[in-house]
């Protein structure tokens, strides 16, 4: 399910951001990605859209990511260890999955970093683990 069509966009209220690859929803603590059908999301990528989410939460930003998986696009899992390494930011992530290739991938990327990658089965399991994680609270 797309996050707009959600009962949670209206509640949280979101600020959308469209990037030539996919679309991203700043909300108060975390952010919610959905990438483009076809999409390769590489390192170059996910320094384009690190910028914005400083520049959206500040330097100092510690946020969660929950990735909403609603198309077929590739990751580079060597992503998750550069932005650890590099960036401080992420906080935890969920991975929202709809089909059993997705969840194969996720559990691959889980492989490439230190930090929580919660696996859900709906974008409501996914929001409310997010809403619930004792940092936010």
């Amino acid at each position: 399910m797309k996050f707009e069509n959600s009962e949670y966009f209206k509640i949280l209220n979101p600020t959308k951001l469209v990037m030539p690859f996919g679309t991203y929803y700043l909300c108060e603590k975390f952010l919610i990605v959905e990438l483009d059908e076809g999409v390769h999301f590489d390192w170059d990528k996910a320094e384009q859209i690190i910028q914005k989410v400083f520049e959206f939460y500040g330097d100092d930003a510690k946020i969660g990511f929950i990735s909403n998986r609603i198309n077929h696009y590739s990751v580079d899992p060597n992503n998750w260890k550069k932005v650890e390494e590099k960036y401080s930011l992420i906080i935890a992530s969920a991975i929202v999955m709809y089909n059993s290739s997705t969840y194969m991938n996720a559990s691959i990327e889980k492989q490439f970093t230190q930090k929580s990658i919660k696996r859900c089965m709906s974008l409501k399991e996914a929001i409310d683990w997010m809403q619930n994680l004792k940092e936010f609270n």
